[in-house]
C-alpha cells in the first residue's frame, strides 16, 4: 500500500497542493518597524470591482503593478500594493513595476477586466496578468502567466504590501499553513496562491521584507511572523517559466484573519474563468440599463472611452452608502505620503458635493437617472449638517473631512434636486435649509454670501463668479421646489435675493480697469467686493501674490451654463479673450486651460511632486493644464451655437486618456519640466487619475454634442433671466 501512496504523496508535494507544507521556519522577521508607509502615485491606469454589492472590494493599477485596493468601503485603503519579483536565485532580482515595458488594457469594451503585460528590460521574462474582483465575495483575484524568454527556468514571487484600515504603521502578518495573513485591529487580509507557495515570509519594509530579501542576495528567508509595523507578506509561487507557467492569486480581506483566508481560499476554489465571466456579466448588465453611446463618439477608441467613463463613474459610488461617489480612488503627491497631517489618507477618496454633482450629471446624462437619485438623497440625506450647509468633503459615510465652506457646494445639489424633478417633503426639507443657508451665510470677516470661505479650485475666499453663479441658480431652483410644496414666501425670497444678486455681480466681479484687457472682463475672484480696486492676494501653492484684477479663470462660463447670462454677452465674449491669451495653451492633444494665472497646484518644475510646504513667491510648483475644462468650454461653444467646435473639444478631451482608459486631472501644458523628454505636452501628469469629474464631463459633452444644446442647464433659470 506504502507503495502506491509514496509516488502520489511526492506528486501532491512537487505541485503545492497539500496545505501547510510551505510553512516558514525562520523565527519572527527583524527589522520593525520597517520604512515609512505611503502610498503609490496618483497616475492609476485601471480601477475595478464587481457591479455586486457582496463584493465591498476595488482595486487600483498603477506603473505595472496592482495599487491601492479599497476595503470595507471607498475611503478606506487597505492594501498598498502587490508586485511580483523574478530571480534566477544566483545573479539578478527584478520587480515588475521596475520595467520599462509595461502594457495595460481593458479586455473589452462593456467591462472592467483589466489585463497588464510586463517585460523584462533585459528580455528575460514576461509577465500577463489578468484582473478581476469576486463577484460573490470581498477578495481581489489576479491569473498571472509567467514566460521565460530564454529558456531558463526563474523563480516568481509575490509580493503584498497591506496598509490595512488607511494605516500601513500597525499591521502584523504571519504564515499560515500555505498562504499568508495579516491584520490590524480590525481588519484583516489573506494571500493565497494556487497552485499554492512552495515557500513564504513575512517582514518590514524596507529592511527585511521580501523584496528587500531578494534584491540583496536572491533568495528568501522564510520568516514565519512580523509584528507590529509596516508589513510586506512574500511568497514563492509554483511556477518557473519555463515547465509550468500558470498561477492564480487571492487577496481576501474580512474583518479577522479566518474569514479573510477563506475568503481567499474560497475564491481559488473555483475556476478563474467561471469568477471572471460573472464580473463581466454584471458589468455587461448595467450597461444594457443605459442609453446606447451616442452618435457624437465617432472611433472605436472614442467608444471604448465614452463606455469606461459610464463604468468607471458606476464603479465609484460606495456599496454601503448609496449615493456616496468619490472624487478618485488616488491620493496625488504629498497627500500620499502619510504624514501625521494626512494619516489616514483622506484625498481624494473623500466624497466632495461638487464633484458628486457633476458625476450625477454625468451619469444622468448617460442614463442613469437612479444613480442621479441615490445622489441626492446621499447630499440632503447623510452629507447636509445641521445648519443646512454641506461639507467641503467627506467620508463615504458622511463624515466630513476638511470643513471650509464652500457655498457651490450647497447650491449645486438644489439644482440637481430640481432637475431631477424631485418636489417629495423630504427633499423639500433639505433643499429649504440648504436654500436658508445660502441666503443667511456669513463668513468669519463679516462678509455675507454669496462671499465663500473657498470657491470651486478650494484656495480663496471672496466674491467668485462660478460660486455666485452656482448660489443664484440654487436659489431659483430652490424657489421652483418651494412653489410645488406650497411655500409661496419662501419662493418670492429666494428669487429676490437670486435678482440682487446678479444685479450686484459686475461690481463685484467685473473689471473695467484691469491690466489684461482694456474692455470689462471677468476676473478670478474679488477679495472686497470691487473689482475695480488693486486689493493684492497670494495665489497659494508657491505662487506670487498678484492685483486680483490680474487673475483670471473659466469660471465665468457656469454663468452661461447655468442660464444666468447670455452666451453672446460681450463681457462674457471679452472675457473669452483674456483668459484664452492667459492661461490657455494648444498642445499636440488639443486645447486645454490652466485653473487660473499662475496656478501652483501641480508638479515641481523638474516633474517632481507638489507639496504645499514650499514658501510663497518661490514659484517652485505649477498647475498644470486641467483637460475637464475643455468640456466646461465645449458646453459654451454649443450655447454659442457652434456645434462643430464643441464636437472637436469633445474630440480632444478623448484624447488624453491612459490605455486603459483612465483620464486624468491634468496633463503636461508648455512646460516641460526641465526641458526633459518624456513628458510631452497634452498627456496626463501623475495628477489624480482617473478623476471623476472628468469622466462625468466627458459625458455631458458627448451627449450635448448629440442634442446641439448644453443638457444639463436649468430650464427654470434659464427662463427667470433670459426667457423661454
Amino acid at each position: 500500500m506504502r507503495k502506491i501512496l509514496l509516488p502520489a504523496m511526492a506528486a501532491l508535494l512537487v505541485t503545492g497542493l497539500i496545505p501547510g507544507l510551505a510553512a516558514a521556519s525562520g523565527g519572527a522577521a527583524p527589522g520593525a518597524p520597517g520604512a515609512h508607509p505611503s502610498w503609490l502615485p496618483a497616475n492609476k491606469t485601471g480601477f475595478g470591482t464587481a457591479r455586486e454589492k457582496a463584493s465591498n472590494i476595488w482595486f487600483t493599477l498603477q506603473a505595472g503593478q496592482l495599487s491601492e485596493v479599497y476595503y470595507p468601503n471607498l475611503s478606506t485603503p487597505s492594501v498598498r500594493s502587490m508586485n511580483f519579483v523574478v530571480t534566477d536565485g544566483k545573479s539578478f532580482a527584478s520587480v515588475d513595476s521596475d520595467a520599462r515595458s509595461q502594457q495595460v488594457r481593458r479586455t473589452s469594451a462593456d467591462g472592467l477586466i483589466y489585463e497588464q503585460t510586463i517585460t523584462d528590460d533585459q528580455r528575460r521574462w514576461r509577465i500577463h496578468k489578468t484582473y478581476v474582483t469576486d463577484p460573490a465575495r470581498d477578495s481581489v483575484l489576479v491569473s498571472a502567466d509567467f514566460t521565460s524568454l530564454t529558456g531558463k527556468p526563474y523563480q516568481l514571487y509575490a509580493a503584498l504590501d497591506p496598509d490595512l484600515a488607511n494605516n500601513g504603521a500597525d499591521d502584523s502578518s504571519r504564515t499560515e499553513g500555505d498562504a499568508l495573513v495579516s491584520r490590524d485591529a480590525t481588519t484583516a487580509a489573506a494571500l493565497a496562491a494556487k497552485p499554492a507557495f512552495t515557500s513564504t515570509s513575512n517582514g518590514f519594509a524596507g529592511v527585511s521584507d521580501g523584496i528587500t530579501q531578494l534584491k540583496k542576495s536572491f533568495e528568501l528567508t522564510p520568516y514565519s511572523s512580523a509584528g507590529s509595523g509596516n508589513v510586506i507578506v512574500t511568497g514563492q509561487t509554483a511556477v518557473d517559466g519555463v515547465r509550468s507557467r500558470h498561477v492564480e492569486l487571492a487577496i481576501g480581506m474580512a474583518s479577522g484573519e479566518r474569514a479573510a483566508l477563506d475568503t481567499a481560499r474560497t475564491s481559488l476554489r473555483q475556476r478563474f474563468d467561471d469568477v471572471e465571466r460573472a464580473y463581466d456579466s454584471g458589468w455587461r448588465h448595467y450597461l444594457d440599463g443605459v442609453k446606447d453611446v451616442p452618435a457624437s463618439i465617432k472611433t472605436k477608441k472614442e467608444r471604448d472611452l465614452y463606455q469606461a467613463s459610464v463604468l468607471m463613474l458606476a464603479a465609484s459610488e460606495d456599496k454601503t452608502h448609496p449615493g456616496a461617489f468619490i472624487a478618485s480612488p488616488s491620493m496625488p503627491w504629498r497627500f500620499g505620503n502619510n504624514d501625521p497631517e494626512w494619516s489616514p489618507s483622506g484625498t481624494y477618496h473623500l466624497v466632495w458635493p461638487r464633484d458628486l454633482y457633476q458625476i450625477a450629471t454625468g451619469l444622468l446624462a448617460a442614463g442613469d437617472k437612479a444613480a442621479a437619485n441615490r445622489s441626492v438623497d446621499y447630499m440632503f440625506g447623510t452629507q447636509q449638517l445641521p445648519d443646512g450647509h454641506l461639507p467641503q468633503n467627506s467620508d463615504v459615510d458622511g463624515t466630513p473631512y476638511w470643513t471650509s465652506i464652500q457655498l457651490d457646494e450647497t447650491a449645486l445639489p438644489i439644482v440637481l434636486a430640481q432637475q431631477l424633478g424631485r418636489t417629495d417633503a423630504k427633499t423639500w426639507a433639505g433643499v429649504r435649509k440648504a436654500a436658508e443657508f445660502l441666503l443667511s451665510y456669513r463668513a468669519d470677516n463679516g462678509k455675507a454670501s454669496p462671499y465663500t470661505q473657498q470657491e470651486r479650485w478650494e484656495e480663496q475666499d471672496g466674491y467668485s463668479p462660478s460660486t455666485i453663479a452656482a448660489v443664484i441658480a440654487g436659489l431659483v431652483c430652490a424657489a421652483d421646489l418651494a412653489k410645488h410644496n406650497g411655500a409661496a414666501a419662501d419662493a418670492q425670497r429666494y428669487l429676490a435675493a437670486a435678482d440682487s444678486f446678479k444685479a450686484k455681480l459686475s461690481t463685484w466681479t467685473v473689471t473695467t480697469n484691469g491690466p489684461l484687457s482694456a474692455d470689462p472682463y471677468f476676473v478670478r475672484l474679488t477679495k472686497d467686493g470691487n473689482a475695480n480696486a488693486g486689493t493684492t492676494y497670494n495665489l497659494g501653492n508657491s505662487s506670487v501674490t498678484a492685483d486680483q484684477r490680474a487673475v483670471t479663470d473659466a469660471g465665468f462660463l457656469e454663468l452661461v451654463r447655468l442660464g444666468i447670462y447670455r452666451a453672446d454677452d460681450p463681457v462674457i465674449r471679452n472675457s473669452i479673450k483674456v483668459t484664452d491669451a492667459d492661461i490657455a495653451f494648444t498642445t499636440p492633444t488639443g486645447q486645454f486651460w490652466h485653473r487660473y494665472t499662475k496656478d501652483g497646484y501641480g508638479e515641481q518644475a523638474d516633474g517632481s511632486p507638489w507639496d504645499y510646504t514650499f514658501p510663497a513667491e518661490s514659484r517652485t510648483t505649477y498647475g498644470r493644464l486641467w483637460p475637464l475644462l475643455a468640456g466646461e468650454r465645449g458646453e459654451y461653444d454649443l450655447a454659442n451655437g457652434d456645434r462643430s467646435t464643441a464636437a472637436r473639444r469633445l474630440r480632444d478631451l478623448g484624447r488624453v486618456s491612459s490605455t486603459g482608459d483612465t483620464m486624468p486631472e491634468q496633463v503636461w501644458d508648455e512646460n516641460a519640466p526641465s526641458g526633459q523628454t518624456g513628458f510631452p505636452a497634452g498627456t496626463p501628469t501623475a495628477s489624480a487619475t482617473p478623476l471623476a469629474w472628468t469622466h462625468a464631463q466627458y459625458l455631458r459633452l458627448a451627449w450635448s454634442v448629440q442634442s446641439g444644446a448644453v443638457i444639463e442647464q436649468p430650464r427654470v433659470v434659464r427662463c427667470h433671466f433670459l426667457g423661454c
